[in-house]
């Protein structure tokens, strides 16, 4: 089968300077690049968000807020739609599947460079997918562990795993490319188009080794200028982008605002054009005001507190079982989201293919998590910490009053809740270590598959990457391996629908919410349309 080109037309963006007052640190640099003085008569567009990047090597992280400055920067093979995740051209503009499903060739764009002027070519794909697969590669840059988690869970692991599908990598042409599996894929297209598998140059690799997080290269409608921690992300306009016209901005600034009421503050004042995670109640304000714009994605996240299941008593499923029953879903779904949110029951959000809507889940019941706890052996309760993110999220908007609201519900069962805050990138990186035992956390979908969700969060092999409750379970684990393996549809969704029955059962997290998450512009923003990735392309946006 054979997809053809589809191009996209561009949009802009415009605007302002760097937020002094409601910034976090870091103002060495801030205060130049974007100042309205010097971004006079250039489209300048300032993006605020709650928290800074942890990487800007893409596939070494899957922080949302890493992500949407990379989706500016690189391109994948494969793209998504503006507002869905069916699967169009992206630096490949057409592609045969064969057959029994075990060779894909891919046919790459020509005349396309990376920002350093070097070409991209079938030799720079292999060149990306040999690192992320290979924990020895001499561009495999890591600390711990393997550098590059989201790989091995997608690809079902590495170089030399049992499991790891693509078996090989053959450079065809100079533009043309192919990969053959092991066995079939049924998510295979769906990866290809995450941004977490662009391309970077493989010059841009060897000039800046392990400095790559930092100094990243791409083929992407805007080039990187400068990363001021905690403070912004400066972007500028790729002038050779491959699509005509675009993009039409000059230059894109991402800047840290913490505190979500000053982010609105700065929205209305004009000294930022777009604001990520607006609070749900201040979603009818942002609806009256003529100067600004609302707008909603769809439920493709879930918000959850987490067990560290590798720590007493949290090891213990009746301990889990009792938390789960003693938290009010329904008042933190009611008291933070305004009703742009729904009490969640699966890890998996509704709409999925798969979902398992006769999973019965936890109901709030105080006494039957009292005796869970003294059957477990602790009738008196216990002390426990809760860690707590420093950010809002599009999956909890207020971490801290729903850190209150569950310390509030477990106080009622006898466990003390001690609330433990950290950065964001170190709260990233200690919780991924399993230094936590309690945790609020969440996750959004970037392809629009159940594997996504249901293998980044539970599989044994994400322990130590995205499974931060340090779960394993082998009965799921092979339910997960057989339907990410499989290219039958019906059967995929029944074994999705079984692993969320486990699930449920083991209840190695608390699942909280799906939540529709808010998006404020001024209206001078045109063009913009919010992703459900929460990664949003900006090509096309421009200021009026």
């Amino acid at each position: 089968m054979k997809f053809k080109t589809a191009f996209v037309r561009v949009f802009i963006l415009a605007l302002v300077l760097v937020l002094a007052a409601c910034g976090g640190g870091g103002e060495e640099g801030s205060s130049k690049e974007g100042s309205k003085s010097e971004s006079k008569g250039d489209q300048v567009l300032v993006f605020a968000r709650g928290g800074d990047s942890s990487s800007l090597d893409f596939a070494s992280t899957s922080d949302g807020e890493s992500s949407r400055v990379t989706k500016q920067i690189f391109e994948s093979l494969l793209d998504f739609d503006k507002d869905s995740f069916n699967v169009v051209p992206g630096l490949a503009h057409d592609w045969d599947v064969s057959e029994d499903g075990l060779s894909y060739k891919f046919y790459l764009e020509e005349g396309v460079t990376f920002h350093d002027g070097t070409d991209f070519n079938a030799e720079a794909v292999k060149v990306n997918f040999e690192r992320w697969s290979d924990p020895d590669h001499q561009y495999a840059f890591k600390e711990d562990g393997y550098a590059y988690p989201l790989y091995g869970t997608m690809f079902g692991g590495y170089k030399g795993d049992e499991d790891h599908v693509i078996k090989e990598i053959n450079v065809v042409g100079d533009h043309e490319i192919e990969f053959v599996l092991t066995q079939p894929l049924g998510s295979f297209l769906q990866n290809m188009g995450m941004h977490y598998f662009a391309i970077t140059s493989p010059k841009a690799l060897e000039d800046f080794g392990a400095k790559i997080n930092e100094n990243p290269v791409g083929t992407g409608p805007f080039k990187f200028v400068s990363w001021s921690k905690d403070d912004s992300i400066v972007l500028e306009k790729n002038e050779n982008y491959r699509k005509e016209g675009l993009p039409k901005l000059d230059k894109v600034v991402y800047k840290v605002v913490p505190d979500n009421a000053a982010r609105l503050i700065a929205l209305r004042s004009g000294e930022i054009d777009i604001m990520d995670d607006v609070n749900p109640d201040d979603a009818a304000g942002v609806e009256a005001d003529n100067a600004l714009n609302l707008y909603t994605r769809g439920e493709n996240n879930v918000g959850f507190l987490g067990f560290n299941t590798a720590k007493e008593p949290l090891n213990n499923k009746l301990v889990r079982q009792a938390i789960n029953h003693s938290i009010e879903r329904e008042k933190i779904a009611d008291a933070l989201y305004a009703g742009y949110a729904t009490p969640a029951v699966n890890p998996l959000p509704p709409g999925y293919m798969g979902y398992n809507d006769e999973v019965e889940g936890y109901k709030f019941d105080a006494d039957k998590a009292k005796e869970l706890l003294a059957e477990a052996g602790y009738p008196d309760g216990f002390e426990i910490d809760l860690w707590v993110m420093p950010v809002s999220r599009p999956y909890m908007p207020d971490p801290e009053k729903a850190a209150e609201i569950i310390q509030d519900n477990l106080s009622k069962i006898g466990v003390k809740v001690k609330i433990v805050r950290e950065e964001w990138a170190p709260y990233l990186e200690k919780t991924s270590k399993g230094d936590q035992e309690l945790y609020l956390l969440g996750w959004s979908g970037s392809n629009g598959d159940p594997d996504y969700f249901l293998s980044s969060l539970t599989h044994g092999e994400s322990v130590g990457g995205e499974n931060r409750t340090f779960y394993d379970n082998a009965e799921l684990n092979e339910l997960l391996d057989a339907a990410k393996l499989s290219v039958d549809q019906e059967e995929r969704a029944r074994l999705y629908k079984e692993a969320q029955e486990i699930i449920s059962e083991d209840s190695p997290m608390v699942t909280l919410v799906h939540s529709k998450p808010l998006v404020a512009t001024r209206s001078a923003v045109k063009n913009y349309q919010p992703h459900p990735s929460t990664s949003d392309s900006l090509v096309e946006v421009e200021l009026e």
